[in-house]
């Protein structure tokens, strides 16, 4: 089953599709499909639109534009590692996410980043706005119904969310938000959209996520953690609230996010992050050996999966944040500082460097179908110890904080206070989070500069070592091809 939306954002950069079992690999436009099924039948029942949010899922694993570095979520989670100072490459290799290392591919127009997070990010809008506009004469139960919608609505909030942080400015609380963020587009059209402000795009990212908590909450069942349920839409909200420093809203939506799941003990924590049945994993996508993702997916760059760049540019740490880490703490052996250990998990064939990482493991290394998470409770757990501290409640902080780190690590108590505490946290966030995603916003939320000295960053290979806070360089530019198709309805970033 399969639906196209010919244009998503204005003119669009790829195909929105909504499919149970989405073919092919390139995205391309399809402006005469062979195949059509309509929306009336498509939204008939709301059997066959929970087809329809499975195929907004699949979009989040598939390959884009043909481009190996993108498997979907993947290749966002990978390039906003690599744009940041905690992941090492540690050689050339063949030459995947060299360039996005440098800070060269982000601030040129026509690079694959730009067009594919784009691309992806609306095609997830455009197939929610189609699920809203047409899941209400669905027949079925009104639960049924509040679920499906419940979903898109998180599914456009997240995506909208994702977007700003990547081509808007940072969002600063009290300040001037009016700078361009993105094209808001709420309905089915085709019609060419200018660019909204960045505070305007945070109004709409917390009215969906608003209306997704509301349908959700009359969900009792979740068939599947790829389905995004309450917790998933509030853990959402706790992110955004985060990156508008609203932090009461923060530290409670994370706490009511991580609500009936629990953190992983160590020996779950040492099992490879590739098992979608960890019980600390909120929300993620299962890989099914029959549906491999191949060269295109994340465990071919950050895992065992014996891919050419996973054995020539093994992954690593950055030396200066793993000597945060004690000799108790299970996530030290995550990394291997000296290079050498016989016993280390590596790609068959390959390298060896000092500080790369064996995180991300499979338990069948000859297939790069694996599970990825996309949220889980120790991020929630660090939400609400960082919001607790900037609210200046440092005890309660530093009780969430040790609640969880002790769980990595038995000897561990902190009893710092004020801005201390909260450089501690954000310690513990980088190791904790590390290869997930995150670096990137985090920088750009909290007004960081970029600084890769002294530590074990290759200055050839890394190029860039020091980005300033507040550079233009921290917003990505918006995809050539948009600003053509649109005839410049919307415009161009300041190029750098």
């Amino acid at each position: 089953m399969k639906i196209i939306n010919k244009k998503i954002s204005t003119y669009l950069l790829g195909a929105a599709l909504i499919s149970s079992g989405i073919t092919g690999c390139n995205k391309k436009l399809e402006l005469t499909p062979t195949s059509i099924i309509s929306p009336e039948t498509v939204f008939a029942t709301t059997s066959n639109a929970m087809a329809a949010v499975d195929g907004i899922h699949k979009l989040l694993y598939s390959q884009w534009y043909g481009n190996q570095a993108n498997g979907g979520q993947s290749g966002n989670m990978i390039w906003m590692e690599v744009l940041g100072e905690d992941l090492v490459m540690t050689a050339a290799g063949n030459g995947w996410f060299n360039s996005e290392y440098k800070w060269q591919s982000h601030v040129s127009a026509s690079a694959n980043i730009v067009r594919d997070n784009y691309g992806m990010y609306y095609a997830v809008i455009g197939n929610a706005n189609l699920i809203i506009a047409n899941i209400d004469n669905a027949v079925g139960t009104d639960e049924e119904r509040n679920f499906i919608k419940g979903q898109a609505y998180a599914y456009r909030a997240w995506a909208y969310y994702q977007m700003v942080q990547l081509y808007g400015k940072r969002y600063e609380k009290g300040g001037n938000n009016s700078g361009l963020g993105i094209s808001l587009i709420v309905e089915p059209s085709e019609i060419a959209v200018p660019r909204s402000t960045v505070e305007e795009t945070y109004t709409q990212i917390n009215q969906d996520i608003d209306e997704a908590i509301r349908l959700l909450s009359s969900s009792t069942e979740r068939p599947h953690k790829s389905h995004l349920n309450i917790n998933v839409a509030k853990g959402i909200k706790a992110r955004v609230a985060l990156t508008q420093q609203n932090y009461e809203l923060a530290d409670q939506l994370a706490k009511e996010a991580r609500t009936g799941f629990s953190l992983m003990d160590k020996v779950q924590y040492a099992a490879g992050f590739s098992n979608i049945e960890n019980p600390e994993w909120i929300w993620g996508i299962q890989h099914r050996a029959d549906q491999t993702t191949y060269f295109y997916g994340f465990f071919a760059y950050l895992g065992n999966f014996s891919s050419t760049n996973t054995r020539g540019n093994p992954k690593a740490i950055n030396s200066l944040l793993y000597s945060h880490l004690s000799e108790t703490d299970i996530r030290a052996t995550l990394w291997d500082p000296t290079g050498k250990d016989p016993d280390f998990k590596i790609a068959s064939g390959g390298a060896r460097y000092p500080y790369m990482t064996q995180k991300f493991v499979l338990a069948d290394a000859s297939n790069s179908a694996g599970d990825l998470g996309f949220m889980r409770v120790a991020e929630m757990y660090l939400i609400e110890a960082e919001s607790k501290a900037r609210l200046g409640q440092d005890l309660q902080a530093r009780e969430i904080l040790n609640e969880l780190i002790t769980t990595r690590d038995s000897e561990y108590e902190t009893n710092l206070r004020g801005e201390s505490l909260i450089d501690e946290i954000l310690i513990q966030r980088r190791l904790e989070l590390w290869g997930e995603g995150f670096r990137f916003y985090d920088l750009k939320r909290l007004n960081l500069p970029l600084s890769r000295l002294g530590a074990n960053h290759n200055t050839t290979l890394a190029l860039v070592m020091e980005v300033p806070a507040g550079d233009s360089r921290w917003q990505f530019l918006i995809p050539q091809g948009e600003i053509d198709r649109t005839l410049g309805v919307v415009v161009q970033n300041p190029l750098n």
